[in-house]
């Protein structure tokens, strides 16, 4: 099959490479000439294991290219994904201006008969939008579709290749057909794909999103409970988990939900609901609680050693706002180091991937340390921020040595307040207990 991508961020560079694996023929579009002629080379501009050489397979064995011409996209596809960004305007609703520019080009390049299908996570009727666009520009027929995507930064290439479902709004029974057969390769095992009407496969994606946030912000909610009471927040989050009609995912205490769709689309669905003279409380306290968390760990510092830390070296593991990425957008570790930097401190930072990033956002004015061990370097406190493997089984005697004070703030709850104790770390947990 013959499929266009317009867009090479995130998600519409996995997709253009996942459905060229499977043997379609597919060109991506990106207005973006740097990052094109970079791919045209095999260099990915964001950090996805198993990304690279898959793309780079694609490209040698001609099933995969990229460019900068939009209308080519559309002239020689017979499917074609808008995967363009819908950044958050300044009331919180998507901006779709990159998608209905995309729905322009494609009206004014039409050839033939097309399917187009959103890919973008966008809110209720946009497709219906982008159909006014295309069929305003064109005498083509059209078939607009969606599909939303539910992939995991860290873990893409399995999330598409193996999804738990395959979502599509569709409109034609042709789409049905082509979209059907485009996406078979992918569900062998026999997991579904759900047709649904347009609305309903737009409303899917950002009620998926703000259910998984809205369970790590109760599990937030608890863990401050637990640090009042005394429980401890790891054998509530076992005990509840083990319910089958829970289950144990997105129930790990932190220091708040960050990334490209967690917060975008939460604060997304209040304004539709808005825009629809609702009041959508729950989400409206999902996304306050995300915000307190995030400040949780700047006021743990400051209780133990005052508002002014003139003077003080404090060392961040995990700058990411998760593990297996280098995406720092809307990073817990950002109002951290931010409040850090504010009352004085010093901040060494370390990440596996997301050193890039970090100077993008902070440039000269935190130190950068290549290795997890340097950031220890006379600090006077340790904030582990991100549940990277490097950092569950450390060298503790290591960073004793290493540190001014041996005092770890941990975010994740990566290690045990028993051992801490036997170690001799002053350790302050979330939910659990602490060790001075």
């Amino acid at each position: 099959m013959r499929v266009g991508v317009i867009g090479t961020g995130y998600v519409g560079l996995v997709a253009g490479a996942c459905f060229a694996e499977t043997g379609n023929v597919v060109i991506c579009g990106d207005v973006d000439a740097k990052k094109i002629e970079g791919l045209n080379q095999g260099k990915i501009p964001i950090y996805e294991p198993g990304l690279e050489p898959l793309v780079r397979g694609n490209l040698a064995d001609g099933r995969l290219c990229f460019t900068t011409d939009v209308p080519q996209v559309t002239r020689e596809s017979e499917v074609i994904f808008i995967a363009v960004g819908t950044p958050p305007d300044e009331d919180g609703s998507a901006d779709l201006r990159h998608v209905l520019d995309v729905a322009a080009a494609i009206g004014d390049s039409m050839n033939d008969e097309k399917i187009v299908v959103t890919k973008s996570t966008v809110p209720v009727g946009t497709a219906a939008r982008v159909r006014e666009t295309i069929e305003s520009r064109t005498k083509h027929p059209v078939h607009v579709c969606s599909n939303p995507e539910f992939l995991k930064e860290g873990a893409a290439l399995d999330d598409f290749m193996r999804p738990d479902r395959v979502v599509l709004g569709v409109e034609s029974p042709k789409a049905r057909q082509v979209l059907e057969q485009l996406y078979k390769p992918f569900v062998r095992t026999g997991n579904p794909i759900i047709f649904m009407d347009i609305v309903s496969a737009e409303l899917t994606k950002y009620v998926a999103n703000a259910m998984l946030a809205t369970r790590i912000s109760l599990m937030n909610e608890v863990a401050r409970l637990c640090d009042l009471t005394g429980a401890d927040v790891d054998l509530v989050r076992r005990g509840v988990g083990s319910d089958e009609r829970i289950g144990p995912k997105f129930l790990f205490p932190g220091p708040g939900y960050g990334g490209s769709c967690f917060p975008k689309d939460v604060k997304a669905l209040v304004r539709t609901a808005e825009e629809y003279g609702y009041d959508f409380k729950i989400l409206k306290a999902v996304d306050g609680v995300n915000l307190a968390q995030k400040r949780l760990f700047l006021e743990k510092l400051e209780r133990h050693f005052g508002p002014d830390l003139s003077g003080r070296t404090i060392a961040v593991w995990g700058l990411a706002f998760k593990p297996g990425t280098d995406d720092m957008r809307e990073s817990p570790s950002i109002v951290l180091i931010e409040g850090l930097l504010a009352r004085g401190a010093v901040v060494h930072g370390h990440d596996p991937a997301a050193m890039g990033s970090a100077r993008r956002i902070f440039a000269d004015r935190i130190i950068y340390s290549e290795r997890d061990y340097d950031a220890l370097k006379g600090a006077d406190a340790l904030v582990v921020m991100t549940d990277w493997l490097e950092y569950r089984s450390p060298d503790f005697q290591r960073m004793k040595v290493l540190m001014k004070t041996p005092v770890i703030f941990d975010a994740r709850n990566l290690y045990e307040p028993a051992r801490m104790k036997e170690l001799e770390f002053t350790y302050y947990p979330l939910g659990r207990e602490a060790v001075s």
